[in-house]
């Protein structure tokens, strides 16, 4: 019986200590409030896709976490060319399935913001899955950064992404 009980309180150490301890979250923010977050390890990958507003046709931006918790743009895809973009970025442009590809960007932009407008549909593609992004008028202006917090702290904008 005392092996039992102690196996128990080893449990609830362990899961106390782990939601004390402050890991490393990708935290979508929506002025003051916590909207979204997910695991932000060093690695972790997600993308925003858009409907670029005169043009009509998706965008993508491609994002990782690197070393020092900061966020890095990696690459983008578009499908047509419009003022002010650039011919090529990062180290390698290339035409691939009708998308114009640029990656090797690979330049820190770390807090992220973002204005979701309604008309742009904008959505973060995080684990394959997509979770919108955009919501009424004005709209929103949503900061992406790496916060070390503990679970407990994050559990609520954690679970949200899921209910919606």
């Amino acid at each position: 019986m005392r092996k039992i009980w102690l196996s128990i309180a080893a449990v609830v150490i362990l899961g106390v200590a782990t939601a004390a301890y402050p890991l490393p979250w990708l935290v979508i923010r929506d002025g003051p409030q916590w909207r979204f977050a997910f695991p932000g390890w060093q690695g972790t990958t997600f993308t925003l896709r858009w409907m670029h507003s005169v043009e009509k046709e998706d965008w993508e931006e491609w994002f990782a976490v690197t070393a020092g918790d900061a966020i890095e743009i990696t690459g983008t895809r578009f499908k047509t060319f419009g003022a002010g973009v650039p011919s090529h970025a990062g180290t390698e442009t290339h035409l691939e399935d009708g998308w114009v590809v640029m990656t090797g960007i690979d330049r820190v932009v770390d807090p992220l913001a973002v204005q979701a407008a309604v008309e742009e549909h904008y959505r973060l593609i995080f684990a394959g899955h997509t979770i919108p992004l955009s919501r009424g008028d004005p709209p929103r202006i949503l900061t992406f950064s790496i916060l070390r917090v503990p679970l407990w702290q994050v559990l609520p904008a954690l679970v949200r992404p899921w209910l919606s």
